[in-house]
């Protein structure tokens, strides 16, 4: 079944939903898994930031970071989820 393109408000609600579906299952296997290899490579995760950002005009002064983003095994799995929970429902 062929479908039309998406808009992308769809993509970025997925995405979204993936998100927080990931960051719920890391949370929660980081609460419960006992210590050991298991637990390090399901909630292994990467935190790329930028900033500070300084921005200094004449009249004000604006000070922005710093901004990170927290990347886990369980985010993309919980993506994955998402769109196929998405797909089959739209």
């Amino acid at each position: 079944m062929a479908i039309g393109p998406r808009r992308p408000v769809f993509y970025i609600s997925v995405l979204t939903l993936g998100f927080v579906l990931g960051g719920f299952l890391s949370a929660l296997l980081r609460r419960f898994l006992p210590e050991g290899p298991a637990k390090e490579f399901f909630t292994w995760t990467v935190t790329p930031s930028v900033g500070p950002l300084h921005l200094d005009l004449i009249i004000f002064s604006l000070t922005v970071g710093p901004l990170a983003l927290q990347v886990s095994l369980l985010g993309l799995v919980g993506i994955v989820l998402a769109y196929l929970l998405a797909r089959s429902l739209f």
